[in-house]
């Protein structure tokens, strides 16, 4: 049972916030184009947040795997396991107060532009505006991404481990 819910959580964590890293990832580069009205980048960066809220939602599976794989091995109050429940909470709360409301805000800012006619980056600010916060996106998602490298590190590492490895 152990192995069939350890290779579960694995499997998640690799096919449920690998692309959410990318598309989050990809997103500010699509908006900043979409900044200077290239239609393409719009519906890129439609997808882009579509795939990033739709995979969040199955990514609960990953946390809810992992802790009972947790249990099933005795180690749910182990320092590296606590500190991975902690380091996932902290990216969960990136992502869902975060990365996904800073891409609908800057989908719907795009939308606005194109519906009034303006063009996000035709010299009224809002270029500009949507620069920053591509950039702002983008650090964001980078400490998205760090914190679960540094789970991943420590899954594999598992300090105090009797394995050896």
């Amino acid at each position: 049972m152990t192995k069939l819910l350890l290779s579960i959580h694995v499997l998640a964590s690799i096919l449920v916030v690998g692309p959410i890293a990318v598309a989050a990832s990809m997103f500010p580069r699509y908006a900043r184009q979409t900044a200077g009205e290239d239609g393409h980048s719009v519906g890129a960066t439609v997808l882009l947040h579509r795939i990033c809220s739709g995979y969040a939602i199955v990514g609960v599976a990953v946390p809810v795997f992992g802790i009972a794989t947790g249990a099933q091995l005795g180690v749910l109050t182990d320092a590296w396991l606590l500190t991975s429940i902690v380091l996932t909470t902290i990216a969960a709360a990136i992502l869902a107060l975060a990365i996904l409301p800073g891409q609908e805000s800057m989908i719907e800012s795009a939308a606005a532009a194109a519906a009034d006619g303006t063009g996000a980056g035709a010299g009224t600010g809002d270029g500009a505006d949507t620069k920053r916060a591509a950039a702002r996106l983008a650090g964001l998602t980078g400490v998205f991404n760090l914190l679960w490298a540094v789970v991943v590190v420590l899954m594999i590492v598992r300090p105090g481990s009797t394995t050896g490895a």
